[in-house]
């Protein structure tokens, strides 16, 4: 048994940045135990410019990977068993689980909008039409004269 690694490899970071590319998290990516430990990842880019670099452009291609993940959860069912009391004891149906796939999608269109917000985030567009009049006041003592 070998242990988490500790020593930075342009191997292992390769690794990561491979998996972050591809949509998944640095706390999934650093539970495998060849993986080394997150905390040694947030050490690495504090030390490493070029890993720092990396891995910048690994989360940037990550919101890219969530948005094609939006639309397979979109257009695929899942289907799923609910239960829920009632009137006549529990309450079961079958049936495409919905609102687990909103979640999903919205929580995905979030984390790609904090990833990417000029690409992915909300947009805010401010217009102003008509004029601006300005009348010029003369104060006298502090007082409109």
């Amino acid at each position: 048994m070998t242990g988490r690694r500790s020593t930075f490899t342009q191997e292992t970071a390769d690794t990561i940045c491979e998996r972050i590319a591809d949509g998944q998290s640095l706390r999934s990516i650093c539970a495998d135990d060849d993986m080394p430990a997150k905390s040694m990842v947030f050490r690495w880019l504090v030390s490493n410019e070029a890993f720092r670099d990396q891995y910048a452009i690994a989360r940037e291609a990550q919101a890219d990977a969530l948005f094609d993940e939006i639309l397979d959860i979109a257009d695929t069912t899942e289907e799923g068993t609910k239960s829920k009391s009632g009137p006549n004891g529990i309450e079961t149906t079958t049936g495409d689980m919905i609102e687990h796939r909103r979640l999903r999608v919205d929580a995905r269109k979030w984390m790609a909008s904090k990833l990417q917000p000029k690409k992915y985030g909300d947009k805010t567009q401010l217009e102003h039409s008509g004029a601006v009049a300005l009348t010029p006041t003369i104060l006298l003592n502090g007082k409109p004269g």
